[in-house]
């Protein structure tokens, strides 16, 4: 990330609060440099879809969905072996009822 981790949080959180989405920080990592997951919960069909950082084939940064499950439980799963790996990881959840993520970064398409 271009921006220090808790900068780019904090402006994710406003975004997602200003269209009248609910977003928490749910795990606080490394205030400068700490891995980002992003939860978006879509409360309308109760499905969920997570997001963090890579790099895609070219080198550009984007935003992919590690685990291809719109099921919380699997999500969760994932996020919990994540932090076991690293401490410095923060993790966000935001309940929208068109389970919009807010990232504004590029975000690699969903297939």
């Amino acid at each position: 990330m271009l921006l220090s981790s808790d900068v780019w949080v904090a402006a994710l959180i406003r975004r997602a609060e200003i269209e009248g989405a609910s977003a928490v920080v749910v795990k606080r990592g490394d205030a400068r440099a700490g891995t980002v997951l992003v939860k978006a919960y879509d409360t309308a069909n109760r499905t969920a879809r997570l997001y963090t950082e890579a790099f895609g084939p070219d080198g550009e940064r984007l935003w992919i969905q590690p685990v291809k499950s719109e099921f919380e439980s699997e999500l969760d799963a994932y996020i919990q072996r994540q932090r076991g790996y690293d401490p410095d990881l923060w993790v966000v959840e935001i309940e929208d009822r068109q389970g919009r993520h807010f990232i504004t970064e590029k975000v690699a398409a969903d297939g």
